[in-house]
């Protein structure tokens, strides 16, 4: 024996953990937009381009919200790459045109960044085209 340990966290762990992290940012943040006036439409919205973390509705406006969690929130807003920024916009058409009015109501794209310690920095129209 060479006196080293394995480390105790393999891969299947951190995907299993950042998953579950994850999971509890979303329900933070939904919280938190509620607390702000804001109706949870949905949550983990799947569509065919691809997922929407959370879709909340203040007053006409649907709102898709970008959710990441990291140790702060310089590196959760790092974490949000084109491809994803692509995808949530395909998506946001995609479930406002069967479920909202459309292209034609107001759409807002949000970056919720929720650090180690669970405070959230909302970054409202983070992705505005």
């Amino acid at each position: 024996m060479t006196g080293r340990t394995k480390p105790h966290h393999n891969a299947a762990h951190r995907g299993s953990r950042n998953f579950h992290t994850g999971h509890i940012a979303e329900d933070v943040v939904a919280k938190w937009y509620t607390a702000q006036g804001a109706r949870l439409e949905t949550t983990r919205w799947r569509g065919q381009a691809g997922e929407v973390d959370l879709v909340m509705r203040d007053g006409d406006t649907l709102i898709f919200i970008e959710v990441k969690a990291s140790r702060t929130h310089a590196r959760a807003a790092q974490r949000i790459s084109a491809q994803q920024k692509a995808r949530l916009f395909s998506a946001a058409e995609e479930y406002a045109g069967r479920f909202g009015a459309g292209t034609l109501q107001e759409l807002r794209f949000d970056a919720a960044l929720v650090d180690q310690n669970g405070h959230i920095e909302v970054i409202e129209n983070a992705f505005a085209v």
